[in-house]
């Protein structure tokens, strides 16, 4: 049986570890099954893969009370009996305590730290990394919001073999995914997570019929013009009312829920206001003299409004704000320090918000 290291941490990377643990656990039940028909049980158990340990990061401050919690990946293999290595640096030490433990393969989704050849060089069969992109398309931390920005036509999860380079490993295994504009970040992971778990599976049992070493190191090496990605900073998801509506429409998706898009009521020294859930208006009402019409708003004020002006509250449509380009319909927002809200439920505490300034 081959013995699996899983490095990750955040919480998609935590769902298909789930998910991997489940097939693990069904395959052994089936397994036992077949026992009971006269097969020798140990014999059956080295057919297979099984996670046999976690790497993650450590412990970190969060809540109001800045309580010390172990990533979602570490929290879930506690509740399984599985053990937890969270080094903080992947150092001598680190390498000599998971060394001991004979992994024969690492798998990585989202851990958070880059491997050395000196780690790397622990496992025998080698190590594969699941990254949520068409590689060689977005290398890099971000892929799911940027594949949003960009407003693609599709995206997909790749299973490439780990490289010293960051994610130039060749393609074990890949799976397309459509898009039709109206993902987020978090349904795009949560999607991925899935769609991993499925693809690790197939590769592992691969690994484990037909040589470690061969499956999990060749695959097919990855063709045309590599694109990166860059961490995503606070400062990246203030929304620039200057742009489309359908532009900030994707930044909205794309920055949930990490770091969420934001701006500020009254200028630049004003609070902050999180847009969490909107959509452009539709072409035809993007005309100021249509969405004068529409809104109840003189045509005189909708095309003399700034970009970022507030310039009606619609209740079938939500909080309209206008952009470069046409209109944001707002439908779920949050005040600083405050509970996210619907745009009815907010609008009845803020009766003078249309004619405000966002900026």
């Amino acid at each position: 049986m081959l013995k699996i290291l899983y490095a990750g941490s955040p919480a998609p990377a935590a769902k298909t570890l789930k998910l991997l643990l489940e097939k693990s656990s069904a395959a052994m039940n089936g397994l036992q099954d077949k026992n009971c028909g006269g097969e020798n049980l140990s014999q059956a158990q080295n057919r297979g893969w099984k996670i046999a340990g976690v790497l993650t990061n450590p412990p970190s401050a969060k809540g109001r009370h800045k309580e010390l919690l172990p990533t979602d990946v570490a929290a879930l293999a506690q509740e399984n009996g599985i053990p937890v290595f969270c080094p903080q640096k992947l150092d001598a030490a680190a390498r000599e305590q998971i060394a001991a433990f004979g992994f024969d393969a690492l798998v990585c989704f989202a851990y958070g730290k880059i491997f050395g050849p000196k780690f790397l060089s622990l496992f025998k069969a080698g190590g594969v990394n699941v990254h949520p992109s068409l590689l060689p398309k977005y290398r890099g931390a971000t892929p799911v919001p940027q594949a949003i920005l960009n407003c693609d036509s599709e995206t997909g999860v790749t299973v490439q073999a780990l490289a010293l380079g960051m994610d130039e490993g060749e393609i074990l295994a890949q799976e397309k995914i459509a898009l039709d504009g109206t993902e987020t970040s978090d349904f795009l992971l949560d999607k991925s997570a899935v769609i991993a778990a499925d693809l690790l599976d197939g590769l592992l049992t691969k690994a484990f019929q037909n040589g470690a070493a061969d499956v999990l190191q060749k695959g097919r090496a990855q063709e045309g013009e590599a694109s990166y990605t860059k961490i995503i900073l606070k400062e990246d998801a203030l929304i620039n009312w200057n742009d489309s509506a359908k532009k900030i429409a994707a930044a909205i998706r794309a920055y949930t829920s990490e770091p969420g898009a934001w701006t500020r009521i009254g200028g630049e020294t004003g609070e902050t206001l999180k847009i969490l859930k909107a959509f452009p208006l539709d072409e035809e009402c993007s005309q100021d003299q249509n969405a004068a019409a529409s809104l109840g708003q003189s045509a005189d004020f909708v095309s003399a409004a700034a970009p970022g002006t507030v310039a009606a509250f619609d209740k079938r449509l939500g909080i309209l704000v206008k952009c470069g380009q046409g209109f944001l319909c707002v439908t779920e927002l949050q005040r600083q320090q405050k509970k996210a809200m619907g745009y009815k439920d907010f609008m009845n505490g803020a009766r003078d918000f249309v004619g405000t300034r966002l900026g």
